[in-house]
């Protein structure tokens, strides 16, 4: 359904609005905040404290008599009305009271006119300007019109940042290409001398959270210039050519400030493929790009302006922005291996209290495919676990815990599961750790559990590889599709039926066998033939074929082929094994979770 907004009030509302409480704060807010010390009388009253001797001094009005009393406990002035009283002058003069006429002063006719009409008029004037000032600001995000091209890009500085590449762990072959930038800021004189030109600009790129920006802020806090950091998203505004005026303003900033670090995040949003634009058309945002390629161009490196930029979008990016001149470097910022992973858990739990016991080699192990932002996580979320059960450091089972908070979640502990649910659960997680256990190119079982977790799982077996892999063989990958299809297996042999519990089971080991197909070359029926190609390397790795229908057709029947293969062997494999499967399953349904050693000892054990 689209959403209908209220229209927007005319300016006319906020005046009168405005004028409504004007005259509503001088009726009655005013007069009660100056005249809160004035009490009113009767006039007996008058006569009577007069008479008693407890008035100082009177000033009589046309209409009014004010009078202070020699006691200020009650109140500090009182009032009363005018009576035609001619022996009131007498009774003051008896009480030695001091008194006197007040004589109204004249108030000149052009000063009246000024405080009645021209006086108002200036405060509406007023108000209607600051009105009209905020919804500029609200329109064009601060600063009114003047500032349309204005950069909006935050400056640091060396004291500010205090960043530097010993922050940075597990990236040291890109800060090795950034070095160079580094020290060319540092010493300019040696590549001049020579005649080198230092890169323009360096692109970062890789997947989110592997410190792309930090990245960029350790080049300027080790260069000590000032950084100018700002987002690909903030050059584009509702107004045309306002994105093309804010790349100027920054490139004349930098030059001002020079040597200097440019750094613009997220890239893409301005700097994407031309020919994806509307056909024929000259968008915000190309008008943008346009402008951005032709400040890279008058510029010169030599004065010590670099251009660092950030996206995890490369094969969107326009190729004019890439060409030498421009963009020379690029930096990739890949996922971090084992050594890489460890180094970031050791620098982010410098700020941390740990116990002596703690192993990081171990949570880096189990940590495969994480990103520096995701290790950052589980140090917090191992310390937030710690401060939560009462310890005052960070042990290694915090940490281990917390790996399974980032990857599955927090435990259920309130979830109530039937018995004959937790026995199914049971027998399809040992499925899966049997499956596992018994192939020789499976990863070791490092953990089986059948508590709930939050993410949806109702339990799951953790494999950790011993040694870090960067390629798989095509039995490691089949061995894989096996073990997945344990869980659904047991199921099967045990309960003669299959439930929804494998659902992700399948999702994985569908995707495996379809990348074995189409992209990893693993299948006798199309050999080395290309079938898909991969889009967004970086955000999941979105795949689309390259194939006729009919091609497309034979490729699900090889994918169906490997699935019901391992399938088969996975049946045949707790078949041979049913006892294991039954001791294993009884000791998991009692402890609910139980680690790798324990699992592997009662698999060794002889019956």
């Amino acid at each position: 359904m689209k959403q209908i907004k209220p229209p927007k009030k005319p300016l006319v509302y906020y005046y009168g609005v405005t004028l409504v409480i004007i005259l509503l704060l001088n009726s009655f807010i005013f007069p009660a905040i100056f005249n809160h010390s004035v009490k009113e009388v009767d006039y007996g009253t008058f006569l009577t404290m007069v008479e008693k001797g407890k008035v100082k001094q009177v000033e009589i009005e046309d209409n009014t008599i004010m009078f202070k009393p020699v006691d200020t406990k009650e109140a500090k002035e009182f009032k009363t009305g005018k009576i035609d009283d001619p022996k009131l002058v007498d009774r003051l003069h008896k009480a030695n009271v001091k008194f006197t006429k007040v004589i109204p002063k004249e108030t000149s006719p052009l000063i009246n006119f000024i405080l009645t009409w021209i006086l108002p008029f200036l405060i509406f004037i007023a108000i209607g300007q600051w009105l009209m000032k905020k919804m500029q600001n609200k329109m064009m995000g601060g600063g009114g019109p003047m500032s349309f091209g204005k950069s909006k890009a935050k400056v640091y500085v060396e004291t500010e940042t205090g960043i530097t590449f010993k922050d940075v762990a597990g990236q040291d072959e890109a800060k090795e290409a950034l070095q160079e930038i580094v020290d060319f800021l540092h010493n300019p004189k040696k590549y001049k001398e020579i005649g080198a030109n230092i890169p323009k600009g360096a692109l970062l790129v890789g997947p989110p959270g592997t410190g792309k920006t930090l990245l960029a802020k350790a080049v300027a806090g080790e260069s000590k210039v000032p950084f100018f950091s700002m987002s690909g998203s903030e050059f584009v505004e509702m107004f045309v050519g306002m994105g093309a005026a804010r790349v100027r303003d920054l490139f004349k900033q930098a030059q001002e400030k020079a040597p200097c670090i440019v750094f613009i995040d997220e890239i893409d949003a301005i700097g994407k493929s031309r020919n994806s634009g509307i056909a024929g058309g000259n968008d915000e945002r190309e008008q943008t790009l346009n402008q951005l390629l032709t400040e890279m161009d008058g510029f010169d490196a030599d004065k010590g302006i670099v251009i660092l930029a950030a996206t995890n979008r490369p094969e969107t990016l326009d190729k004019a922005l890439l060409r030498p001149g421009r963009f020379d470097r690029r930096v990739p910022v890949e996922l971090p291996d084992l050594t890489g992973r460890e180094s970031i858990l050791i620098v982010h739990a410098t700020k941390v209290k740990l116990a002596d016991d703690v192993n990081f080699n171990v949570i880096a192990r189990a940590t495969s495919g994480a990103s520096g932002a995701d290790l950052a996580n589980i140090i917090n979320e191992a310390a937030l676990r710690a401060v939560r059960l009462g310890r005052s450091k960070v042990v290694q089972n915090d940490l281990e815990e917390s790996v399974e908070v980032v990857i599955a979640g927090y435990q259920r502990k309130n979830a109530v599961i039937s018995m004959k649910d937790k026995l199914t659960i049971s027998y399809h997680e040992i499925g899966h750790a049997l499956v596992a256990a018994k192939q020789s190119h499976s990863a070791p079982v490092h953990k089986i559990t059948i508590i709930p977790r939050t993410s949806g799982a109702l339990g799951y077996t953790m494999q950790v590889d011993e040694h870090e892999t960067v390629l798989m063989t095509k039995e490691q990958a089949l061995d894989k599709i096996t073990t997945y299809m344990g869980g659904r297996a047991a199921e099967e042999i045990i309960f003669k039926t299959v439930t929804s519990g494998a659902s992700n089971d399948i999702e994985q080991a569908t995707k495996i066998a379809r990348a074995m197909v189409t992209r990893f070359g693993m299948s006798d029926e199309f050999d080395m033939m290309a079938l898909e190609t991969v889009n967004n390397p970086y955000l999941g790795g979105d795949s689309s074929l390259i194939v006729s229908a009919e091609t497309a057709s034979k490729v699900d029947s090889e994918i169906l082929k490997i699935i019901k293969s391992c399938h088969q062997k996975a049946i045949q494999i707790l078949e041979d094994n049913k006892d294991k499967l039954h001791e294993l399953t009884k000791y998991l349904l009692e402890k609910e979770t139980i680690s790798g050693e324990e699992f592997m000892s009662i698999l060794g054990k002889q019956a």
